[in-house]
């Protein structure tokens, strides 16, 4: 089996490119929630370590289920799951509510308690409602262009799922999934004029789940201005603030950060942005930002290259996870710069968090194997091994 894999490796042509942008992106966050963990990790848990082993555990583990991913999983298999996806999806977030099971953290059930590990549903349920929602696209793509009970079949899936997440609360994992939906509606070609009606409900409906909880209320008047509650509501966005202030253009240097000593909650999950941001300065932000724009668009491009060969279920998949990962980052980055309200979404492959980064490590897996393989299909007789 291994001497197969390898050949498998060897005879596909892998995006550097896209590679190199998560892995390097990977190996900064094992180097920042070492950082940023140390103080609250000693305090906690008697070893400064203790986030830091567990964080290479998942980096490890990451990397081997992106390797079985990539030779053994490619996305052609997940293609007829259809139905079943969605139903998988909202298994695995109904499992939550199962006593003994569910593990309640801050007031959110968000959290399952499997021997010594906490795994989060919610980043299981992004991708197999991406690959339900694909799926079922690439069956109906003919008819959504015309039709308005195709097009809103699926969002009446997503009503479901946004159910069970406002039962957590996780409203976080709900503003993504719904962006990736209209992101793939979108980009499958779906007429513009479907997207005003909705998006004005969509609007009114948010505005609602927003106010209908007073903490959700606390939030967003703390984000208009955090410094009017700095030891409240606002603590957590002043404190991010302070840290960027500090950092200016170059940084305190790794390791040397202020905010992270017990000033800054989360600093190691929602907040380690701004440890990067008062370890590094403005260069090192930019840096961040820089390579996340590049992984971001190297997987937009190969969602348009296997759709420009009608391969219309991989680049659907493929324009999935880039929105889960451009949707994530845009909302962490602008909770921590003080520019959208607080959310608990963590910076993908960055943030200390297992099941972000083995679920980001398979949908990175499966581009890649997508883009090799339509490499491959589309290579002279000759070049193919």
């Amino acid at each position: 089996m291994i001497a197969q894999w390898w050949q498998q490796l060897r005879s596909r042509e892998v995006d550097g490119i896209l590679l190199a942008g998560v892995v390097g992106l990977s190996l900064v966050g094992v180097v920042m929630v070492m950082s940023a963990s140390l103080q609250i990790a000693e305090m906690d848990y008697n070893t400064p370590f203790h986030f830091f082993k567990r964080h290479v555990v998942y980096w490890l583990l990451a990397v081997a289920t992106g390797l079985v991913a990539y030779v053994a999983l490619p996305l052609e298999r997940f293609k007829d799951l259809g139905l079943v996806a969605f139903f998988i999806a909202m298994a695995v977030l109904l499992l939550l509510f199962v006593p003994g099971l569910g593990r309640e953290v801050n007031g959110s059930l968000r959290w399952l308690s499997l021997a010594g590990f906490t795994v989060q549903p919610s980043e299981l349920a992004k991708f197999f409602f991406i690959v339900y929602l694909a799926s079922y696209i690439t069956q109906r793509h003919v008819e959504l262009m015309s039709s308005w009970k195709v097009f809103l079949a699926p969002l009446g899936l997503l009503v479901v799922l946004a159910m069970l997440l406002l039962k957590q609360p996780d409203f976080g994992a709900l503003v993504v999934i719904a962006s990736c939906t209209m992101g793939m509606l979108f980009l499958a070609g779906t007429p513009m004029r479907r997207f005003v009606p909705l998006a004005l409900l969509v609007a009114g409906l948010a505005y609602v789940v927003a106010i209908s909880q007073p903490y959700r209320v606390a939030r967003l008047m703390s984000f208009l201005n955090p410094w009017e509650d700095q030891f409240g509501s606002g603590y957590q966005l002043v404190q991010s603030l302070i840290a960027f202030g500090r950092g200016g253009w170059f940084g305190v240097g790794l390791g040397n950060s202020v905010q992270k000593l017990f000033y800054l909650p989360e600093a190691h999950t929602d907040f380690v942005y701004a440890v990067i941001a008062e370890e590094f300065g403005l260069l090192g932000n930019l840096l961040l930002i820089a390579a996340f724009v590049l992984v971001v668009g190297r997987m937009f491009l190969i969602g348009q290259r296997l759709a420009q060969a009608n391969w219309w279920f991989h680049g659907l998949c493929v324009y999935g996870f880039a929105i889960v990962f451009s949707t994530q980052a845009l909302i962490n980055l602008g909770v921590n710069m003080g520019v959208l309200p607080t959310k608990g979404l963590t910076l993908p492959f960055v943030s200390y968090g297992g099941s972000s980064l083995l679920v980001s490590a398979l949908m990175v897996a499966l581009a890649l194997r997508a883009d090799a393989d339509l490499k491959l299909a589309q290579a002279p007789k000759g070049k193919k091994a």
